[in-house]
């Protein structure tokens, strides 16, 4: 807003409405906020639903939506087209382990009425109306894989992996348009973007499906790198190899498939996971190189055969608290998740969880909440102390955990 200039007749003017209409719009907005309930949902990816929870407290069921209503659609057009079929069926047996991949990522709208959903199997992602269940827009992705997914800030765009195309998109939550992409590298997954909306971090995973899981056979796996790209532009500021920034700490035989990644509060570390390994580093983001590595516990009833390691993760799924004090670890093919001291990296009691596979914050900041895909359920642990608080059921393979809201009053779809 321009600033007050007494000499301007026009904004003495425009000064009078505002102070006018200030009080009404703090009340529309107080009012909406009030009419909205924290939540979080939960994607059960084999299950093709997502319950949500409570985001805190006992962390309670509220409801539960059904992600393919149009499934019998979706269906009728793969299996009408021979290169789809094979995509999907590809799906299913690799990534997938067996099972269709329904929901990998979503996100609420910032009017909790509706939800955002990727895809992978349909390659797409879609918008359901949480209060009859029924798809307000479809976006198809290029290629045939939709991912992980990011939302901005204000909550009105979200960027889509299209990990078979290497191409992120970047929609309209509220309408499902496409507002921009940008060109990745290998495989694209983990979307980030920074707190002040400008820019859009996304990280490339390469092929995580063949079994050449010897760090000598490594470079088969693509070109994997971090890029950076303006998020109202969607042009590459920056490229980050962390193949190069590995070398240089001493990890040469470290994967540089760089997987899910937090940042701490000021953005200036950056704390992420890499294939095969145990634990995660820190890469200073203003000097550009690593500066810590922490390894964590090995379960030793965990076979040391890579090939057995689901889509080459060890341990897959971060997150900090907000004080920036505490890292929480998903720990997935050593079933159990800790919580970590940021300061001194000495990690906490190791909870005992299966094939965790991400991990989030509880809305009031105080709990980690990890996704038991082995378990299908949730599972809380306490920042402060590192224990288990609850344990929570949901559906079928529970991946992606994310805070949204709903309207208050809601309680699932009329439909379901």
């Amino acid at each position: 807003m321009p600033a007050f200039r007494p000499r301007h007749l026009c904004s003495v003017a425009a000064a009078l409405v505002l102070t006018l209409t200030a009080p009404a719009t703090a009340a529309t907005a107080a009012t909406d906020a009030a009419s909205l309930r924290e939540v979080l949902f939960v994607g059960n990816n084999w299950d093709g639903t997502a319950d949500v929870i409570k985001s805190s407290g006992d962390f309670a069921k509220v409801g539960r939506i059904n992600v393919v209503p149009d499934k019998d659609a979706r269906m009728a057009e793969i299996n009408a087209d021979p290169i789809k079929w094979i995509y999907f069926m590809a799906i299913r047996n690799s990534v997938g382990e067996g099972h269709d991949q329904f929901v990998d990522d979503m996100y609420s709208t910032p009017d909790g009425r509706s939800v955002v959903v990727s895809r992978p199997s349909f390659a797409d992602v879609v918008s359901i109306d949480l209060a009859t269940g029924k798809i307000n827009w479809r976006f198809p992705v290029a290629g045939y894989r939709a991912d992980h997914m990011a939302v901005s800030p204000d909550g009105t765009r979200v960027a889509v992996s299209a990990s078979t195309a290497n191409t992120v998109h970047v929609l309209d939550i509220n309408t499902g348009k496409q507002l921009g992409s940008f060109a990745t590298g290998d495989k694209p997954h983990e979307n980030i973007f920074t707190k002040d909306g400008k820019y859009i971090w996304n990280i490339s995973i390469g092929d995580v499906n063949t079994a050449l899981d010897d760090p000598a056979w490594d470079w088969t796996k693509g070109d994997r790198h971090i890029t950076v790209v303006d998020a109202t532009t969607y042009k590459q500021v920056k490229v980050i190899d962390m193949r190069d920034r590995l070398d240089a700490f001493g990890l040469k035989n470290f994967s540089d498939a760089v997987r899910p990644a937090v940042f701490s509060p000021d953005e200036s570390k950056l704390y992420f996971q890499v294939s095969f390994f145990n634990g995660f580093l820190e890469y200073d983001v203003a000097t550009d190189k690593i500066t810590r590595m922490k390894t964590l516990p090995k379960n030793p009833a965990t076979s040391e055969d890579r090939t057995t390691w689901v889509n080459d993760s060890r341990h897959h799924g971060i997150s900090m608290n907000p004080a920036g004090t505490k890292l929480c670890v998903a720990g997935t093919m050593d079933d159990y998740a800790t919580v970590v001291d940021r300061a001194t990296l000495q990690e906490g009691p190791l909870v005992t969880t299966s094939k965790p596979y991400w991990a989030t914050v509880s809305g009031d900041g105080k709990d980690c909440i990890v996704s038991e895909s082995g378990a299908d359920q949730v599972t809380a642990i306490d920042f402060a102390t590192g224990q288990k608080v609850t344990s929570v059921a949901v559906g079928d393979h529970p991946q992606r955990v994310r805070l949204g809201h709903v309207q208050s009053d809601w309680t699932g779809p009329s439909s379901s």
